[in-house]
């Protein structure tokens, strides 16, 4: 990643913390400004706060799953 240029934002929507732990950990070292939610709601309500660039969304979320919500966005 280019040091002139903003970080990319990357959020990260799992409702296991050590993944998510690993991923902030992993992509934070390659320089990612990171964001995390832990459920479907939680990644809708980040979304529209502050849009990420890139989403890593686990599909078998409980409540609103990844597929629900990746739907509700695109609705939006």
């Amino acid at each position: 990643m280019r040091s002139d240029t903003l970080p990319l934002r990357v959020l990260v929507v799992d409702d296991e913390p050590p993944i998510r732990r690993f991923l902030r950990t992993t992509l934070s070292a390659q320089g990612y400004d990171i964001a995390e939610a832990e459920d479907g709601a939680g990644a809708l309500e980040a979304v529209r706060r502050r849009p990420p660039d890139l989403l890593v969304l686990d599909l078998g979320l409980p409540g609103i799953g990844g597929l629900g919500g990746i739907r509700r966005l695109r609705a939006d």
